[in-house]
């Protein structure tokens, strides 16, 4: 097992978050603008909030770095809160308290079950940790991730597939081109993404609030990431828990996903071809790029839903915790629509756990020996048979 793991801390309306990533291999080059562009893509949406035009999200790597190189030690990142300046007596560390608590629980959030569970009489004790705001600091390891990723010749990409049940058409994208583009969406068919706007704005205009649907493409993953040997190293289970982990997501499914229940296997399995060099190929991916917990040398697509913000401009019944009567949820300043942003998040996440794949298999504290191993592993098992 590799010694790879991260933790972020820090809240919504806090002076910053902060993640500190422990396991990436010393010699690594960072390019701190490739992280910090991934940082802007989550903050970029049609349909997003207020918050997106106060913070401007910048990682500042703090420790684990020289020169622009990992030394093998612990990287530090942290992101810091533009918001805090307005937060300052709200979210004190030690001064006394200040201001109104937040009592009107909202439904579908952390709000409720989290002054219950850890005894607290003020929700903003909850919603803090618990927003999505949280999920910068996420996209900031998984930007170091991907910088691992690219040194071994692995990409992680991601386009928006449905909102507000406006889905795109697969014979009008390219998936080529998916993370080249630049749309407000991050979608690839343009028609699609025109009904999506508009849907959004009627939805703004109502008060109300969007999910959808998203995913995450790696190209270049080499096949036997990950095992079948435990049912805590099936790669695919791991990468489902990942995307469940983040905030407002609701469901997963890999390739083909559901259609599996109702498709007769004929029409799902992946047949197997010989070329003329006696290597097997495929001219399907309904699996997802994996088979029996395990990467097979196709590209992994995973699938994410994510449901409606919890927050409404026109909020739903709820009861205030304080006074223990039926009240309208309090409203925090939110998103309309953050589906574009969810796939950034997604991008990070399965980052995290192919970063992770690659170490356990291949390890090294220096990337010079990670990768003389990993193109060993590659030479052996490129004929496939």
């Amino acid at each position: 097992m590799s010694n790879f793991r991260f933790l972020t801390s820090g809240e919504s309306h806090g002076q910053c978050l902060t993640a500190i990533v422990e396991g990436i291999p010393a010699g690594l080059k960072i390019d701190i603008e490739a992280i910090n562009r991934d940082l802007a893509r989550r903050q970029q949406g049609y349909g997003r909030g207020g918050r997106m035009k106060i913070e401007t999200d910048k990682a500042d790597v703090v420790s684990g770095v020289r020169f622009g190189e990992t030394m093998g030690d612990p990287v530090t990142l942290r992101v810091v809160n533009r918001d805090w300046q307005n937060w300052t007596d709200r979210m004190s560390v030690f001064g006394p308290e200040f201001g109104d608590k937040v009592t009107a629980v909202r439904p579908g959030h952390a709000d409720l079950i989290g002054v219950l569970k850890y005894n607290r009489n003020d929700a903003r004790d909850i919603l803090e940790r618990a927003s999505a705001r949280e999920t910068a600091a996420r996209v900031a390891v998984g930007g170091l991730c991907k910088e691992f990723l690219k040194a071994c010749g692995i990409e992680v990409v991601s386009h928006v597939t449905k909102i507000g049940g406006i889905a795109v058409d697969e014979a009008n994208i390219d998936r080529s081109k998916i993370g080249c583009g630049d749309s407000e969406l991050n979608c690839y068919d343009p028609e699609a993404e025109e009904k999506m706007k508009a849907k959004i704005q009627e939805a703004m205009k109502a008060g109300d609030t969007l999910g959808g649907v998203f995913e995450v493409i790696v190209r270049g993953a080499p096949l036997g990431l990950g095992s079948h040997i435990q049912w805590d190293k099936r790669l695919d289970g791991k990468l489902a828990w990942a995307m469940m982990a983040i905030q407002a997501i609701k469901g997963v499914e890999i390739g083909a996903g559901f259609q599996c229940g109702e498709l007769p296997g004929s029409q799902i399995h992946d047949e197997m071809f010989l070329d003329k060099d006696n290597k097997v190929y495929r001219k399907t991916n309904r699996a997802g790029g994996l088979e029996g917990g395990m990467t097979n040398g196709e590209e992994i697509c995973i699938k994410a839903c994510m449901k409606p913000i919890p927050t409404l401009m026109q909020p739903l019944n709820s009861v205030d915790i304080g006074s223990k009567t039926e009240v309208s949820a309090c409203k925090e300043r939110s998103d309309c629509c953050a589906v574009s942003a969810a796939s950034v998040v997604g991008e990070a996440m399965v980052a995290v756990v192919i970063t992770e794949a690659v170490l356990d298999k291949f390890g090294g504290d220096a990337m010079v020996d990670l990768l003389s191993s990993m193109n060993n592993y590659k030479n052996r098992v490129q004929g496939g048979l």
